[in-house]
This record gives C-alpha cells, structure tokens and sequence, in this order.
C-alpha cells in the first residue's frame, strides 16, 4: 500500500468526497485520510435533512416562485452583513456561489442522479425588509432521500475512481501535523487508531496502535467544524450574542472537534472569523441518541407561539423559521438557555419537521405513501410522535392551566406566570376572528399560506390556541444545539489556503467546514439555510480541480505561482 499520492484529503465528509471525486477525474492519485472507520464515509452530511440552496429552478418555476440571480444575491449579502477587511475573499466566494447556484449546480448534480422533492421549503424567512435577512422566495431544496442521497453520487465516483488504483482510502488514521519542508507543504503524519465497529456517529476507541506518514504535492483540509467541541464553542463565542450557554446540546457527533483547523493553523495557515458560527434555538434532546448529548432541531412552520424562559413572548419578527441567529441572540440575552413553543396537535401535525436524515424514513428511504400520509393523518410523522411521546422536553396537556404547570415542572424553576401566559395567548387568539389582524404573526402565517407550498405541507390553517378542537395542547421547551462553523481557513477562490503574511501556502488548500465552505466566511454572520451542504460540494470541487491542476509543477515554479497569486496552475 503506497504511502504517496498526489493530493492527500484529510476528512472523508462531503467536502472531502467531492474533492477527490475531481482529483481523480483529472486521473491524478489521491488519498483519503480518515479517522473515523469506513461506516462513517460522508460525515455530517449523511446525517442531513439534505436542503440545498438553488436559485430560479424548475422546481421553484413550477409554483410560481419567481427567483432570479440578483433576487438571491441580495438577500445573501443583506444576510451576510460582511463589514470586516477579512471579508473580502468570502464576499468572492460568494459571488462564486450565488452565481453557480443560479446557474449549472442543479444540472449539474442532475447529471450525477441528484433529484429533489417537488416543493421548494421557505426557510430564513427574514422579517427586516428588503435588504435585510432572509430569503424574500422558496429557495430550499429537498433532496430526495435526504443527506444519504445527497452524499451517494460522490462516494459512487470515489468508490469506481478507487477500483481504477486513483484512489486510496485510509480510514482510523488521525492527522496529527501537517508536514513541510522549506515552507512547501509535502504530506501529513499521525496515528494509526485501533479498528472500530462503532455504527456511524457512535464516539469511536482513540487508542492507538501506530504511527503513519503519507506524502503528497497537495493537502486539502476538509475536516469539518468545530460544533461537536463545546469547549471550543464557548471560547469563541461572540459578546453580541450574550454569554456563551452553560447548557447545549450537540448537533454532531463528538469528532466534530476543530483538531485538523488548529493543525492547519499551526502549519501557518490563516484563521479568520471564528466567532461567527451557526447553533440554532430549536434544539431538543434525543430521546434515542446516536452520539453523546444528541439534540435534533426541530423545523417548525410559523405558527407556534414562541415564549421565552420566563413566558414572554419573544419580539417581532423572531417567529418559527425567520431569524435564527437573531433569536440566539435574543434568548442568549435573557439570562436562560432555553426557551419555550406553545402550540396544538393541529400545529404539530402539519408545520413539525425534524432534521436528520433518520427522523424523515419517508423521504430517505423516497416512499411515497408514507409522505403523502403526512397531510392527511391526524397524528404528526413517526418520529415526531415519538419525541412527542417520549422526549424530555415535550409537555402535552388537555389544558392552559396544566400545561404551565408542566412547563413550570420541567424546568424546576417556576418561572412561568398563568396569567400572563394566558392573558398573551387569549389576545392572540381573538386576531384570529378576522381575515386581517395587527399581530405580525398571524399576518405572517396567513401571507405564507398564500404559497402553494406552504398551504399544502407546511402551515396549519389558522385558529385559536385554545379551541378545544384543536388539541390537546403542547409546550416544547427547546434547548440551544450547536451546529455550523461559519468562519474558518481563509482561502481564495480555488481553495488555496492564505497564511499568516497574506500569501498562499505552497501546496495547502480547504474546502468545506474547515474553510468557513470557501474564503474563510462565505455565510458572514448568517446562513439562508440549504447553503452548507451546497459549500461542501462548491468548495471541494473548487479545491480538488485547483489541487490536481497544481500537482505535477517543479517547487521552484509552485514557490513562484504561489507568491505572485497565480488563480489557475499550467503543469
């Protein structure tokens, strides 16, 4: 088995896969290095709802949604809010991204046998007028069959480019340093860790049983974030989001853990915007965890009340699915680490969505019948019954007076006033006798039942919290769950990652996660959602043509392309 190839990717997820699906296509020899085992090839993305971020696409034609390049640009930038001289190589990379949203990435991944579900989802929905945050149309699209689908067509291209000798695969190998030699990157050395059978997700043995060094002309980071590393979070949470949370619950497996970043950086390259990240506020914990402290975010349509720990409701427009960042921001504020939906079965059933790809079997496994029996059943899907039935955070009672009671319980803090929960809830529910009203949300929810879409499988018809009809009554108490690194490798737009002194690193490229998915910050502060796998799959692609384009070249002429800032590489 040799130990040289030429380009080493260190991480086996999406990023890494669609990078050496390139590498390979340009028949140059890559290997795979991976510390988990091989039942884990994909990371985070097989876990995945599988949302991808298009613009004006068939799909979006067929309801009526018109999107349009300088539509999507727009709300990214007014998402974004790029304000630092760090920014320049991410806002590049998202004139990149948009533009390739916008124009070949679905035909593209339709070609490879990608296909996606009929309705376009609304996330992101903004609230703070035009050039603010948000998406101003549908732009979330489903994979069908979720995250597994989305990584299939990547790892098929590895697989045959490894029965053709191109690619090798080294699985429980830990990256420990990333080796150079006169500032030109040459390879990676690490550990050799025992063999594991821990099912994908489960933490796995870090014993180790060897050492290892692998050599190549090119190493492309595509390690992931940092969200498994609540240490790490806390360090670098930012004071505009109030103080870090003593209490979290983990979106990704514990390896998620930064480790390959702080190795890039200790091998000179540039980290930039690491106190931008992207946890969310509607995290629950796993009533069957895979990794330790599993949380799962609930989607949820528009309607539920949102009341924070002390039972206020929060602000307009921080309503199910509009700013997710900003209610981080606001919750993080109040002193408490949680916060609270009321809602109805009637609400539950239709507008709940769980992300994963195993919380969704109807769409992973792409059956029909069980996805259409979403909207017709007066029970929610499986799983979200489930959770219903045995989640911790779930509390559902026939009455107002019971469920606070039961809020109040489960919380251990009695935080929770009757009447003045009640007193919010009966004024909203007297908006609801008429076709208009002055509370936003219900002007909100009635404006997105005007979309097919959302009419169809997202938003319950409205009515009264209260109404007996409707019931029983539910309170989820929802928990802040970590997730996305959006700062990250400051690299240029072919993955080339910069070091210290504002020049590329001979040899070094990032995609993915680790690269903030492309330039060290392609989101900003905010995501629109559907964007993270979608970066994986850009800036791996970026990454692994530029890697094998570069490959072949004499280190004198590597050393002077890099210093003069060459975009492409002519062997």
């Amino acid at each position: 088995m040799s130990n040289q190839a030429d380009v080493i990717i260190v991480g086996g997820g999406l990023a890494g896969l669609v990078a050496a699906a390139e590498v390979a296509d340009a028949g140059k020899r890559a290997i795979i290095v991976e510390q988990e085992g091989e039942q884990s090839l994909g990371g985070q993305a097989f876990w995945s709802l599988g949302g991808l971020f298009l613009v004006d696409s068939p799909e979006q034609r067929r309801l009526r949604i018109r999107d349009s390049h300088e539509l999507a640009l727009q709300d990214w930038l007014g998402t974004a809010g790029f304000d630092r001289p760090e920014d320049y190589w991410p806002r590049r990379w998202t004139e990149a991204y948009v533009a390739f949203a916008a124009g070949e990435k679905r035909a593209w991944l339709h070609a490879q046998g990608v296909r996606f579900f009929p309705i376009v989802g609304w996330a992101e929905r903004g609230g703070y007028g035009a050039i603010g945050h948000g998406n101003s149309v549908p732009r979330f699209h489903l994979t069908w069959g979720t995250g597994p689908g989305v990584v299939k067509p990547f790892e098929r291209r590895v697989r045959e480019a490894a029965s053709r000798g191109l690619i090798a695969f080294r699985f429980r190998h830990r990256v420990d340093a990333i080796t150079l030699t006169n500032g030109i990157v040459e390879g990676v050395s690490g550990a050799v860790l025992e063999p594991t059978n821990a099912e994908r997700g489960k933490s796995s043995s870090r014993t180790k049983i060897g050492d290892f060094t692998l050599r190549a002309q090119a190493v492309i980071v595509a390690s992931g974030g940092i969200g498994g590393n609540h240490g790490l979070v806390r360090r670098n949470w930012p004071a505009r989001l109030g103080p870090p949370p003593r209490t979290m619950v983990a979106g990704v497996p514990a390896h998620v853990d930064g480790r390959v970043i702080a190795i890039a950086q200790a091998a000179g390259g540039r980290l930039i915007n690491p106190d931008r990240m992207w946890h969310y506020v509607e995290g629950v914990r796993n009533w069957n965890p895979i990794w330790p402290n599993h949380g799962i975010r609930i989607l949820p349509g528009p309607s539920s009340m949102w009341f924070d720990a002390r039972g206020r409701r929060l602000p307009v427009p921080l309503f199910p699915g509009f700013d997710t960042l900003g209610t981080l921001e606001h919750i993080g504020k109040t002193g408490y680490d949680y916060s609270w939906f009321v809602l109805t079965q009637s609400i539950i059933r239709k507008e709940f969505a769980l992300s994963g790809s195993e919380q969704n079997p109807d769409f992973t496994n792409k059956n029909w019948r069980m996805v259409l029996q979403r909207g017709v059943a007066r029970e929610a899907s499986g799983p979200v019954e489930a959770f219903k039935k045995n989640g911790v955070d779930f509390v559902v009672r026939d009455n107002l007076p019971d469920l606070v009671a039961g809020m109040n319980e489960l919380a251990g803090e009695g935080l929770i006033e009757l009447d003045a929960i009640t007193q919010e809830i009966v004024a909203r529910d007297r908006e609801i006798a008429n076709p208009f009203s002055k509370d936003a949300q219900i002007v909100a929810l009635r404006g997105a039942r005007n979309y097919i879409g959302d009419k169809l499988i997202r938003v319950a018809p409205p009515h009264r919290i209260l109404d007996p009809a409707q019931g029983p009554l539910i309170a989820v108490r929802l928990n802040i769950l970590t997730r996305k690194t959006l700062g990250g490798l400051e690299t240029d737009l072919d993955g080339r990652v910069f070091g210290v002194v504002g020049r590329t690193i001979p040899g070094l490229y990032a995609a993915g996660e680790a690269s903030g998915f492309g330039g060290g910050g392609v989101h900003g502060y905010r995501s629109l959602e559907g964007t993270f796998l979608g970066g994986c799959i850009f800036s791996g692609r970026a990454a692994g043509r530029a890697a094998a384009r570069a490959v072949g070249c004499s280190p004198s002429r590597l050393v002077a392309a890099y210093t003069a800032g060459w975009p492409f590489w002519f062997a």
